[in-house]
């Protein structure tokens, strides 16, 4: 009689045991489930010179999505060359320090494609025939004795020009291939402070060196 009760006891009681123990495997969600999180939950780790670089275009009216930078190889930036191109636009040009050869990066919003190639004058020189050619993900363009090489991006096209003669076909695309945003320190380099210059103090030569300072108006005789 007492085996034929434990039996049913155990019947009874084991049902009851699953569920508490099911019930709090899904609810707790261990180290596992925590270690399984996406990495990319926090998103993308941002930009340090973001912030800057807003801040200094906008105040030169330049929109900073469209700043870029670049780098070739015996090329240096000729920081007066740093400005707007067209409304909201940009523009920079690096010198060769042995030959003197410029290299032009201009930024601009619009589109470039296999129809609309040849209707742009390549170096802004209008009325100029064209000639587009395809290299990669990029248009190399011909006229009026500059060659450029064009990258489309989103809402904006990238273009990277010299003169013909003065800069080599290839030199034109890698340094347009290496075209990027700046980072922080690109950014202090490329772009003007926002910060105004400390003024300078004028001297003025009518202040006597005692008394008050007062300006000498001292009017000899006769007037």
């Amino acid at each position: 009689m007492i085996r034929h009760a434990r039996v049913l006891l155990v019947l009874v009681l084991a049902p009851l045991l699953l569920t508490a123990c099911g019930s709090e495997k899904a609810g707790d969600p261990g180290p596992s489930a925590s270690a399984s999180a996406p990495a990319s939950a926090a998103g993308p780790a941002a930009d340090p010179g973001t912030g800057e670089l807003a801040s200094r275009a906008q105040a030169m009216g330049v929109a900073p999505e469209l700043v870029y930078v670049t780098d070739a190889p015996g090329f240096t930036l000729a920081q007066q060359s740093v400005g707007v191109l067209g409304d909201d636009g940009f523009s920079a040009t690096w010198v060769d320090g042995e030959t003197n050869a410029l290299l032009r990066l201009a930024v601009d919003r619009g589109t470039i494609t296999a129809g609309t190639c040849p209707e742009q004058p390549v170096g802004d020189m209008s009325g100029e025939h064209t000639t587009c050619e395809r290299d990669g993900g990029a248009w190399y363009r011909t006229g009026a004795g500059r060659h450029e090489y064009a990258l489309s991006e989103e809402g904006h096209v990238v273009r990277v020009s010299a003169e013909t003669d003065a800069v080599p076909r290839d030199v034109l695309r890698a340094a347009a291939l290496a075209a990027h945003r700046p980072d922080a320190a690109e950014t202090d380099a490329l772009l003007p402070s926002v910060e105004p210059a400390p003024a300078t103090p004028v001297e003025r030569g009518d202040l006597p060196p005692y008394g008050d300072g007062a300006p000498d108006n001292h009017v000899d005789v006769g007037g």
